[in-house]
């Protein structure tokens, strides 16, 4: 570098910051320029008159020989200020007076504009939320999840035991810290007590380090420490903060405090932050309000119960902890002390970044849902070029005149261009405030089963991506317009032409050609809306294997004894409970069970044919239900045997039901009832065989179930379930003074209906089936709104000659005829061609698709009969207009 570039630089640099600073100092400069310049004006005409001119002869001569003042003061100001940004200010002054001028226009522009910005913006801050922000973690690219090989089984087969974890954690060398939690948490699993009627709350196990994991720090308090998971230990607790700010009203006083849970005096150590939600990360749609740790020496016999999460150390990639996952298995294989978990690690583990497990599966709804949005926008910017091309045509003469006046041509796009953006960024405010609406009334919607929901917001990349989109589309909709005007011949355009000269048909088919453009993206958009909504309402004709409809369930609560009489105990005290709650008026049937299908689910291994070989990982992990009897026909359960009966007890016939998928594969010949099976080491009748029953999702096939008598096995909960023909919301409150007359310690659990449940587990197909179905139905509206827009243009042009063609005997039927023959040739040009890419965008989301062909044959036929029909009622009040067109009127006009 040369000693003078430095100076060079800096010269530069000055220079810059005085033409910023006359730029924002115009009118002062402007006023010194005009007093300098009229003093030495003063002087020159003084010096003529002293040469013996007259007073006007002098003035002309220093006039002549001083140039233009006006020249001189652009060129003045030009070399001091900002020459571009003064034109861009002039063209947005005058941009802003023009749209003000025309109110109408300016006010659908920007109203179109907002609608489809302003869902942009909402799809973009979903996305944004479940596909690109980072977890609320510290260092969230560390955090992996870490399960078994995928298998058919229920959380269990994605689960660890409390020995493996430990010897896992101790093991391996790729983790800086592995944590888990308990997988088969219920909601209201926990009573808070001792101060009035006891209140439901959620409560989740987790290991003591798992928020040192997480890397998640409390706003008050403290985490659990690593002797609070042990044996013995004092019961404390986390609060989660929104229950913390609904419960104890944010009192930071909470923290050290004493409440009761389950009747145990239990401490908070801290409350955990806000941004911190664990149901939105680990179970999407769960409300928790707090947090325990996990007693691991209690847990050591109930098998593979801990959902585990890893942080790698620095430096180490997904793969290389894999490939220590891989090494340590064999080791934990040999060390587990669970018998009955030893299966489930001879399957490899598999890892993945934790972000990947949250949101990987919805990245191709969200793409779909993405590109469906775009194609809106499209759709916007050609119905608002087609609208900027026939206010352009009325403006032609404006425009030429200023070609004549010598604007240059770019000049002109610009204009046109500057009117665009001020529409764009107007309508992208606007869309900003619906985006605002729709994200904060989705981030509050728990119904819908989808991760990272409550973090959904219009944050800064929300607001540059408004920018952005703002800017893109002032470009798209403004220059085809400005284009076309800038090619204007202007002694054409200066004549007195009339609105059906050849400028007019010109700009008409280049609307044309839009509008085709239009309605091909809206056959797009139909045909991938028809085809999710068509997968939709045949997710919901799955035969379930129950009824949801007027069934209702409840969390109750009872004390047994947890001793070796316990079935007798737990019989007596459910008997007298289902007794009395099916006397009560409306109540069909009712019963108990521990977990609720599409709710939360477990599995014990599978049933077998005793003395029979079996090769390992043939008989698939069987989910397993504890119930009593009551609960099938409560449920709209279809059985063939028969149901268990209080006889079925610990002093029994140790019994069980299977379903169809497990009784045919161990007696393909269907001999299964009456049948003896093998399970959890003990011989088994099988007294029925249920219907298949969709017990993990809707969509995914049956896997096997196995039932017990709630008398006979030890179930970790207890839903009570009430069938009635009645709403059954209408019997809540009789219910639950019931359930409070026989147990004072009930808490207030919420009542809720079976259906809420199978609503819950299809809501994220729901979501984005009724967006796309949504932006499918405004791309119509616009493209209805394009085609109206072409044909009622072309009437106006051609007023005179329809006038000329009645006048020499044209019907008014034939006039309509022609006008409605124009409307389908458009709509069918852009049928077509829309056909042709939906074919092509239907196989690309096949994968999201649910027992529907992406070529189904409704689904296409339909979008052609709706946009024809529509394209059709488009055309035809124009047609009716021109039917109407007095040619005596119309020739005198013209």
């Amino acid at each position: 570098m040369s000693d003078k570039e430095p100076k060079s630089v800096t010269g530069s640099a000055r220079e810059a910051v005085n033409r910023s600073r006359a730029f924002f100092h115009k009118g002062q400069l402007d006023r010194d320029l005009s007093e300098e310049m009229e003093s030495h004006l003063d002087l020159a005409i003084e010096d003529n008159i002293r040469r013996g001119l007259s007073p006007q002869e002098a003035r002309r001569q220093a006039m002549i020989r001083f140039g233009g003042v006006m020249q001189a003061q652009e060129q003045q100001r030009e070399a001091r200020g900002l020459p571009g940004l003064d034109i861009f200010m002039q063209d947005l002054r005058y941009a802003c007076r023009i749209l003000l001028h025309d109110k109408s226009f300016t006010l659908i522009a920007v109203l179109i504009l907002a609608l489809g910005i302003g869902a942009n913006i909402a799809v973009f801050s979903v996305v944004n939320a479940i596909l690109v922000r980072p977890l609320p973690f510290r260092d969230p690219q560390q955090l992996v999840w870490m399960a078994p090989a995928a298998s058919k089984c229920g959380f269990s087969c994605e689960t660890y035991s409390a020995d493996a974890y430990e010897e896992f954690q101790a093991m391996n060398h790729a983790f800086q810290g592995v944590a888990g939690y308990f997988a088969f948490s219920t909601g209201d699993n926990v009573k808070l007590t001792g101060s009035g009627q006891p209140k439901p709350a959620t409560s989740i196990w987790v290991t003591a380090n798992f928020f040192q994991t997480l890397g998640v720090e409390p706003v008050s308090g403290r985490l659990f420490l690593s002797e609070e998971g042990r044996k013995g230990a004092r019961p404390v607790v986390l609060l989660a903060n929104p229950f913390w700010r609904r419960q104890y009203a944010a009192d930071p006083a909470i923290v050290g405090r004493t409440i009761d849970l389950d009747g145990t005096p239990t401490t908070v150590v801290g409350v955990l932050p806000d941004r911190f939600d664990f149901g939105s990360v680990f179970s999407p749609g769960t409300k928790v309000d707090m947090f325990s740790p996990a007693n691991l020496d209690d847990m050591r016999d109930w098998g593979n119960v801990l959902a585990l999460v890893g942080r790698v150390k620095p430096g180490v990639t997904v793969a290389q902890a894999q490939a220590d996952s891989a090494s340590v298995l064999p080791h934990l294989y040999f060390n587990v002390k669970s018998a009955d978990s030893m299966g489930f690690y001879k399957k490899p583990m598999q890892l993945m970044t934790l972000k990947e497990y949250v949101s990987g599966k919805l990245r191709p709804p969200l793409i779909v849902l993405w590109c469906a949005v775009g194609t809106i926008l499209l759709i916007v910017c050609v119905n608002l070029a087609n609208l900027t091309l026939a206010r352009a045509a009325t403006r032609t003469k404006e425009f030429a005149l200023r070609l004549a006046l010598g604007a240059g041509r770019v000049r002109l796009i610009r204009q046109l261009l500057t009117e665009s953006l001020v529409l764009s960024l107007t309508g992208a405010a606007l869309g900003l405030g619906i985006a605002y609406g729709i994200t904060n009334f989705l981030a509050h919607q728990g119904s819908i089963a989808l991760p990272m929901l409550s973090s959904i917001r219009v944050d800064g990349a929300a607001l540059a991506w408004t920018v952005a989109i703002a800017v893109v589309t002032a470009a798209l909709f403004g220059i085809v317009p400005g284009i076309k005007v800038s090619r204007n011949d202007v002694q054409e355009a200066l004549k007195d032409s009339g609105p059906g000269m050849s400028e007019g048909r010109k700009h008409e088919r280049m609307r044309a050609l839009l509008v085709i453009s239009e309605v091909a993206m809206a056959c797009v958009l139909l045909v991938g809306a028809g085809l999710l909504l068509r997968s939709f309402l045949r997710v919901l004709d799955i035969d379930l294997g129950f009824e949801p409809s007027h069934a209702a369930a409840v969390q109750v609560d009872y004390d047994d004894g947890h001793n070796a009489n316990s079935g007798e105990r737990r019989g007596t005290i459910l008997r007298e409970m289902l007794r009395q709650v099916e006397a009560i008026p409306g109540v069909e049937s009712a019963g108990v069970v521990d977990y609720l299908p599409l709710d939360h689910n477990r599995s014990w291994g599978s049933p077998s044919i005793k003395g029979k070989h079996y090769e390992p990982g043939e008989l698939p992990g069987a989910f397993v239900y504890m119930i009593t009897p009551g609960y099938l026909r409560a449920m709209g359960m279809h059985l063939q045997g028969r149901d268990f009966t209080w006889d079925d007890g610990p002093k029994g016939e140790q019994v069980i039901i299977l379903n169809q998928i497990a009784a045919h594969y161990l007696f393909p010949a269907g001999n299964a009832i009456g049948s003896m099976v093998q399970m959890n080491g003990a011989d088994r009748r099988i007294i029925g065989v249920i219907q298949d029953v969709h017990e993990a999702n809707v969509e995914g096939k049956p896997g096997w179930q196995v039932y017990f008598s709630a008398m006979q096995e030890n179930p970790v909960g207890a839903e009570l379930v009430v069938r009635t023909k009645l709403p059954p919301q209408t019997l809540a409150a009789s219910v639950m003074a019931k359930l409070r007359e026989l147990n004072p310690n009930q808490s207030a659990a919420e009542f809720r209906m079976i259906q809420q449940i199978v609503d819950h587990s299809v809501s994220p197909r729901r979501f984005f089936v009724m967006l796309v179905v949504a932006f499918a139905i405004f791309g119509v509206m616009l493209a209805a709104l394009g085609i109206y827009g072409v044909i009622s243009y072309s009437v106006t042009q051609r007023t005179q000659e329809i006038g000329i063609r009645m006048a020499l005997g044209a019907t008014a039927g034939r006039v309509q005829l022609g006008v409605i023959g124009n409307t389908v040739k458009l709509a069918l040009i852009g049928i077509v061609a829309g056909t042709a890419a939906s074919v092509v965008v239907a196989r690309g989301i096949a994968a999201l698709l649910f027992g529907t062909a992406p070529t189904d044959p409704v689904t296409f036929a339909g979008m052609i009969l709706l946009l024809g029909t529509v394209s059709l009622l488009a055309g035809y009040i124009p047609a009716r207009r021109a039917s109407r067109i007095d040619p005596m009127v119309a020739l005198r006009n013209n």
